[in-house]
């Protein structure tokens, strides 16, 4: 996750609250194969101040967009931000060197993308995590500009189920970064998960560090002394499944899990933790993923084309934008009937017979 003002992320959220209805049914960016003007195309890219290498949101933007680049067999420009300053001057940057797409990877950079996709209506924007919409009325603020959302609660709705019904202890707990929606949206979806197995299976699963309302916060998207300190006291409560939502802050919540000297296990968000970090291969249950690579793929993809198609896309269990990873060394440690108990589910959010509510629903 991303280290912002709070004012920046209240502004995307209200907006994608407000365009929710019509860009529920927005198609996936168009995939593409290139074509004959595909060498004059000149893909971008602009971090958030988590930088390309977060093993999280902005890596998985820039995988996807270098991915397009590489099949298009042209060179990636990109522009790496240190801090919210660096975001208007990141992207003049990028629109100097003649960029026909320009991904801006996080909310922290919806205004500065606002005004550059303003001065630059030529210019395909793609918006990770944020709806462009900063004066609240509902319509982007640039027609120029492609949101790309994710409904992760449908996904942590999943990992939700599946840690209430692997927990011996009945208690499962998570914390966020910051209390932003972007990091709530997890928090919010894990808990109605676990909510839904103890309706279906007559128990009382707890979920410690969020209420459904608030909870537990480091204040910050750095791995630190803070976030480690935040992580043993949800440990010291008896959890024995660990949500941290935040970008770095895992790394704080598997440190204490290794000084816990208890079975603990770890669920990640945005990207497959197995793949990402082999530290934590021995410790991650799931992790819930925001496709992000994917969608910017595709949408880099369709702008080299000369298909851009700026709706707003949501990510969903449906469409393949979010998903649960596979259990990688905790396959032999999970009930098989409960695996099938999470696929059947999956299908009922998918077919509508299960809700899960968010921001984004």
């Amino acid at each position: 996750m991303l280290n912002t003002s709070s004012k920046r992320l209240v502004s995307g959220v209200a907006a994608a609250g407000l365009i929710v209805g019509l860009a529920a049914c927005a198609p996936a960016p168009d995939k593409g194969e290139g074509n004959a003007n595909a060498s004059d195309f000149v893909p971008c890219i602009v971090s958030d101040a988590g930088g390309f290498d977060d093993r999280s949101f902005n890596q998985l933007s820039w995988e996807g967009t270098k991915k397009a680049a590489d099949e298009l067999g042209v060179k990636l420009k990109q522009a790496e931000s240190n801090s919210e300053t660096d975001f208007a001057p990141n992207l003049e940057s990028m629109v100097g060197q003649n960029c026909n797409a320009i991904v801006s990877v996080g909310f922290a950079l919806s205004a500065a993308t606002v005004e550059a996709a303003n001065a630059n209506p030529d210019i395909d924007f793609i918006l990770v995590d944020d709806a462009a919409d900063n004066d609240f009325d509902g319509n982007k603020d640039a027609e120029n500009i492609k949101p790309l959302l994710y409904d992760t609660a449908q996904a942590a709705f999943l990992a939700g189920y599946l840690s209430a019904g692997y927990s011996q202890a009945g208690k499962v707990g998570t914390f966020g970064g910051m209390e932003f929606p972007t990091v709530t949206i997890f928090m919010d979806g894990f808990k109605q998960g676990v909510d839904h197995y103890n309706k279906v299976k007559g128990t009382s699963v707890e979920v410690v560090g969020w209420n459904g309302d608030t909870g537990s916060f480091t204040g910050g998207f750095e791995a630190n002394q803070e976030a480690k300190s935040v992580a043993q006291n949800i440990l010291d409560q008896g959890v024995d499944v660990l949500m941290p939502v935040g970008g770095p802050v895992y790394q704080s919540a598997l440190q204490a899990i290794k000084e816990s000297g208890r079975d603990v296990a770890l669920v990640g968000v945005d990207a497959d933790l197995f793949q990402t970090d082999e530290s934590t291969q021995d410790f991650v249950l799931t992790s819930i993923l925001k496709n992000m690579d994917i969608s910017t793929y595709e949408a880099v993809m369709s702008s080299a084309n000369g298909e851009f198609d700026a709706e707003t896309y949501i990510g969903t269990l449906d469409n393949g934008g979010v998903g649960i990873a596979p259990l990688h060394n905790f396959e032999g440690k999970v009930d098989a009937a409960l695996m099938t108990e999470v696929d059947a589910l999956k299908q009922d959010i998918i077919g509508g017979k299960v809700t899960v509510k968010s921001y984004l629903s």
